[in-house]
Formats: C-alpha cells, sequence, structure tokens
C-alpha cells in the first residue's frame, strides 16, 4: 500500500523550529502518513528537533535535495566532487538521524539549467560517488532516489530511460528512480509506457499538475497517471508536490521560476489534493479488478 506524502513548501519555505512544528503538524492533520523536508542544505535540519516533531504528530519523514554547481559531482572537478559528496553524507546522516528511510532529488549533478550537454566521464564519475554514498546510506537502510527533471533543471537525467540508465551505472540495490509527473509531462513522449517501463527501478514518485497548483486543474492526464503506477504494481511512496510565490522563497523561487500565486490557502491545497490522490488510486484499482469481474464463468 503506498504511503502518502506531502512536500514541506506547501506549507513553509524553510524549516526553523518554528516552520518544521507548522508543517509537520499541517501535514498530520490532513492526514499525510508523512512529510517531504528540503535539504538544500542539510545543516539547516536539526534532527533533534525535527524526530520529536514527528514522534508527537505520528508520521514519518523524507527528504529532498539537489546539490550545486559548485558541488556537481558529474564536473570532473575533483573540488566540486568533494563537497558534493561531503553534502550527500551530510544528507544522509540527517536523514538516518531525523528518522527517514530515503533522500531523493538531483542528487547526480547541479540542479539548474546547464549550457553544455553532459560528458561521459561526467557521467561516469557521478555514478561512481553515487555508489560510496549509496554503501554508507545502505548501513541505516536508507534509499537514493535519482529525479528525473526536465532539461532545465539538469543536463543528465531527463527522461525515465536515462533515470534506470543511471541507476544501472550506480548498481548498488539502494539507488532507485524517482519520477515525477511535472517533469515528465515536459520530457516523455508517453508518461504512462515511461512509468510501466521503469516499474523495476521506481522508488519515489510525485504527483503534481502542469502548472503546479491544484491537482486536476492543470493539463496533465492524471488518471492514466495513476492507472499507469497501479497496473505497475507500484507500492512505494507518493508524494504531492506544489509551489507557488505565496510560499516559496529563494533560491527555489528563481531556480523553479515560481511567478505565480496559484493558491492562497495551503490547507485546503493539501486536502483536495490527498482526497484526490486516494480517489484516483482507488478508481486505478477498480480498473485492475474489472478484468475478473467480466468474465463469463
Amino acid at each position: 500500500m503506498n504511503k502518502l506524502g506531502v512536500h514541506a513548501h506547501v506549507w513553509e519555505h524553510g524549516w526553523t523550529k518554528e516552520q518544521a512544528t507548522r508543517a509537520i503538524n499541517n501535514s498530520a492533520e490532513v492526514g499525510f502518513d508523512f512529510i517531504e523536508a528540503p535539504s538544500l542544505d542539510p545543516s539547516s535540519i536539526n534532527p533533534d528537533e525535527t524526530s520529536k516533531l514527528l514522534e508527537q504528530a505520528g508520521i514519518g519523514i523524507a527528504f529532498s535535495m539537489g546539490l550545486g554547481f559548485d558541488s556537481d559531482i558529474s564536473s570532473c572537478d575533483p573540488a566540486k566532487e568533494k563537497r558534493g559528496k561531503s553534502l550527500l553524507l551530510d544528507a544522509v546522516s540527517v536523514c538516518r538521524d531525523c528518522g527517514g528511510k530515503s533522500i531523493q532529488g538531483i542528487l547526480y549533478s547541479g540542479f539548474g539549467k546547464y549550457f553544455v550537454q553532459p560528458t561521459k566521464e561526467g557521467i561516469a564519475r557521478s555514478a561512481e560517488i553515487l555508489r560510496e554514498v549509496a554503501e554508507e546510506a545502505a548501513k541505516s537502510d536508507i534509499m537514493l532516489g535519482l529525479e528525473v527533471v526536465n532539461r532545465y533543471e539538469t543536463n543528465i537525467c531527463n527522461t525515465a530511460a536515462q533515470g534506470v540508465e543511471m541507476c544501472k551505472l550506480v548498481g548498488a540495490s539502494n539507488v532507485k528512480v524517482h519520477l515525477d509527473v511535472y517533469h515528465m509531462n515536459i520530457e516523455e513522449s508517453d508518461i504512462s509506457s515511461a512509468i510501466i517501463d521503469s516499474a523495476p527501478y521506481l522508488g519515489y514518485f510525485h504527483t503534481g499538475d502542469s502548472h503546479r497548483g491544484y491537482l486536476g486543474t492543470g493539463s496533465i492526464d492524471l488518471q492514466s497517471v495513476f492507472r499507469a503506477l497501479v497496473k505497475a504494481k507500484y507500492a512505494g511512496p507518493i508524494t504531492f508536490e506544489s509551489f507557488s510565490s505565496k510560499v516559496v522563497g529563494q533560491p527555489l523561487e528563481g531556480i523553479l521560476a515560481i511567478w505565480r500565486n496559484l493558491w492562497e490557502d495551503g490547507f485546503d491545497l493539501a486536502t483536495h489534493a490527498l482526497m484526490y490522490t486516494k480517489a484516483q488510486l482507488k478508481a486505478a484499482q477498480e480498473v485492475e479488478r474489472q478484468a475478473e469481474r467480466s468474465r463469463l464463468l
């Protein structure tokens, strides 16, 4: 059964004690199983405070992050590689100490628009460093999810097939593909087929819509997305992600070009997302049962 989560930026732009308290408590009140906390800077998260808040609220946590260009492990620059590996290991420590079991995002390169294509050497170095980080993460049963994002946010993993290929290059059982329907809507030829084809490596999934506002109010065929997830027998976490200029501050506002205020009430947005997700999953599961129910004998 899929655990359902919500990204912290639905509630807050940071992770101070006060912000974490509101974000965690709101997520629990709506009924989510866990919250996804951004960890662009792992040192900004206090594991002791966070783990206590999670325990009091009765929910879990996952982490997301993206490396900067100055910590790009695909750069073939020893200094940048060292910084990137250190950040990834710091994130593993924070995740472990908060009781989390997954870190996902752009872990394999810089988070932002590149102006050149990746090199074979850079991809190989990224995979090698990720393999070393994955070995440390495995000691705490932590999964690393390589998020497949659009061409304006990385130059390596833009399609599900590339994400699978990168996982194979890393060659660690706790390194999985992280798919996000917002990015898939930009890059994939067939979203449903991409989900099903990557199923053996799929470890984390983001829902959202084309404008990153309310689910079901954009142009993505979310019914087909949920049917594909069920057909693929995906049982991992599903997290709702939405960004609005009302909440998101820099640097994400600039990196992701969040210029519009797509919602006013995060509580209403999140409540609708949870209800919508449960309804779509239920409908997709019933579709799979129709063949059995349609037999003559």
